[in-house]
């Protein structure tokens, strides 16, 4: 019963989450034994968070959708199957979550069969209203 309780695209991220925290600590542990210092490791991977800070920086909305979507994973009552309506004067759209990535929401609207993407802190930051919520 506590398998089913998760959705199985949260139980793949969660999986691929830990999966990647094991390899990188496999990877340090590797490197300890082949006789590279901490200091050097610490050097290494400063330069490439630094990198990484000055790349995010350039794409700000990048950062933010990323950062939305964290927080629409963890804390948000929209589910993928959910039919939702976005409350905005510039977006009307009524249509049902096919998919939540890490930069946008993929929206069926059944007028004209249209799939749109919407990004995330779009869905963060205007009011959504939960149409239809499955059992």
């Amino acid at each position: 019963m506590i398998k089913n309780s998760i959705e199985p695209h949260r139980r793949k991220l969660i999986l691929n989450l830990f999966y990647l925290v094991y390899y990188v600590v496999f990877f340090f542990l590797l490197l300890l034994t082949l006789g590279i210092e901490l200091k050097q490791i610490g050097v290494f991977a400063s330069s490439i968070l630094a990198v990484l800070g000055v790349g995010f920086f350039a794409q700000w909305s990048m950062l933010s959708n990323l950062t939305a979507s964290v927080i629409l994973f963890f804390y948000h009552p929209m589910r993928i199957g959910d039919t939702i309506k976005i409350i905005d004067k510039e977006y009307d759209f009524t249509g049902e979550v096919k998919n939540i990535t890490g930069f946008y929401v993929l929206l069926h609207v059944a007028e004209g069969n249209r799939k749109i993407t919407i990004p995330n802190t779009t869905i963060l930051y205007k009011g959504i209203e939960l149409i239809d919520v499955p059992k």
